[in-house]
């Protein structure tokens, strides 16, 4: 089985300031570039191929990380929040409470207005995966937390209507275990550690 470490990309001013991102290109912060120029690939990792999201954030942050440039790959871009993008999550509980509530319980089909579901990351993801799974040299790809969220569905069969089945700090690694056949195993998180 091919090993792939999903890596989220570092913060940006979006994250830190609780704004949903999707596919908006956002640059890394100061303070982004600061926290992933501390992470360090295990060293399991090290000589690994190197993929990412198209978006700016990935790109830099696997720069930064691996001292590569990438291989971009569009089935890594983050989930489209199409008219969601730029709110925050709170406001949008304020603004229509009763319709967010309602599109949260559809799980894996939640939609935002205008932009993609959960299950629709996944699809994209898997032929990825099965695709990266036909070569057994180690992958890390830097991506987004939808990505990743859709890689606990993929090997646990989470519904996304109930808590995730793990908690990844964002200086953590996703890591999988993948076959050509679509077979998808959820392996121990990888921490990204300090080289401080």
């Amino acid at each position: 089985m091919t090993p792939v470490l999903l890596v989220r990309h570092g913060p940006t001013e979006w994250n830190e300031s609780g704004r949903i991102q999707g596919q908006a290109d956002v640059d890394l912060s100061p303070r982004g570039r600061a926290e992933v120029a501390r992470w360090q690939l295990p060293a399991a990792w090290a000589e690994a191929r190197v993929l990412s999201s198209p978006l700016r954030r990935a790109r830099e942050t696997a720069a930064i990380l691996t001292g590569r440039t990438p291989t971009i790959d569009q089935r890594l871009i983050e989930m489209d929040w199409g008219r969601f993008q730029g709110w925050r999550l709170a406001d949008l509980r304020v603004e229509t409470p009763a319709g967010l509530a309602t599109n949260e319980a559809r799980g894996l089909d939640f939609r935002p207005p205008g932009g993609e579901s959960p299950r629709e990351v996944c699809a994209r993801l898997q032929t990825l995966l099965a695709e990266l799974a036909a070569d057994p040299r180690p992958v890390v790809a830097v991506c987004h937390k939808g990505v990743i969220r859709a890689a606990l569905v993929l090997a646990t069969g989470w519904e996304m209507q109930s808590k995730p089945p793990v908690r990844l700090p964002r200086d953590w690694g996703c890591v999988l275990s993948c076959d050509p056949d679509g077979r998808i195993e959820l392996g121990a998180p990888a921490p990204l550690v300090s080289t401080v």
